[in-house]
């Protein structure tokens, strides 16, 4: 950070999955926010003089409005249909709880959303994992806030907690015919957790005032500067 320049609080939510754990490294190295602000359903086991968590009921968020009261909001929450139940279920953390805390961001004066949507997001798309995408970054994108960046990766690569056996072995596929996969094929290829992390604190600091929507083949090339 370069002298005179003010610090930055950020807050996160999902900082237990695979991109948002990548995402709260990333902040909590990157010397211009000087503030990290966690919000999940348990408490880390981890420390750091800038990381401040919270246990809040996300389906409460509402009364944890001050919370919000930051200058940038990383949302990286996200479930499957199978973990979290059902549809109706899935649809509350991928939908209303990142459209929440955005509508909290607005309200408490936050200058930046980022949020993890996912390829080929589309409120009209058939598919209900697509629509659900799309029908969050129609919502987040309403909302009176100076700077929204949305990020659509394709299948995620990295370690999770959970074991996901049709992801991995989509993932080891896709692997093999990444060098084939040109053209309009590249938006296909999957990208590691760690790069859509990288892309999104590297998009914060550069505070382009609107609505930008980053592609999957964006991501790499934007998390390596």
């Amino acid at each position: 950070m370069q002298a005179g320049t003010p610090a930055r609080s950020a807050l996160l939510l999902g900082a237990t999955g695979l991109v948002g754990g990548h995402c709260l490294d990333l902040l909590l190295e990157e010397p211009a926010y000087d503030r990290v602000v966690v919000l999940g359903r348990r408490p880390l086991s981890r420390t750091h003089p800038k990381l401040e968590q919270h246990v809040v009921d996300f389906d409460r968020l509402e009364t944890r409005a001050e919370l919000f009261g930051v200058r940038d909001v990383f949302c990286c929450l996200g479930t499957t249909i199978r973990k979290a139940g059902s549809r109706e279920a899935y649809r509350r953390v991928d939908l209303v709880y990142p459209h929440e805390a955005a509508r909290l961001a607005a309200g408490g004066g936050a200058e930046q959303f980022l949020l993890v949507s996912a390829l080929d997001a589309d409120p009209t798309s058939r598919i209900f994992y697509n629509r659900v995408k799309g029908e969050v970054e129609m919502a987040v994108q309403g909302l009176p806030i100076e700077r929204v960046v949305i990020v659509r990766p394709s299948l995620l690569l990295g370690e999770r907690e959970e074991h996901r056996t049709g992801e991995r072995i989509a993932g080891a596929v896709l692997r093999r015919l990444s060098p084939l996969m040109r053209g309009p094929l590249a938006r296909y290829r999957p990208v590691q957790a760690r790069a859509v992390a990288a892309a999104l604190v590297r998009l914060a600091g550069e505070g382009r005032p609107g609505v930008r929507v980053v592609p999957s083949d964006r991501i790499a090339q934007i998390a390596a500067g």
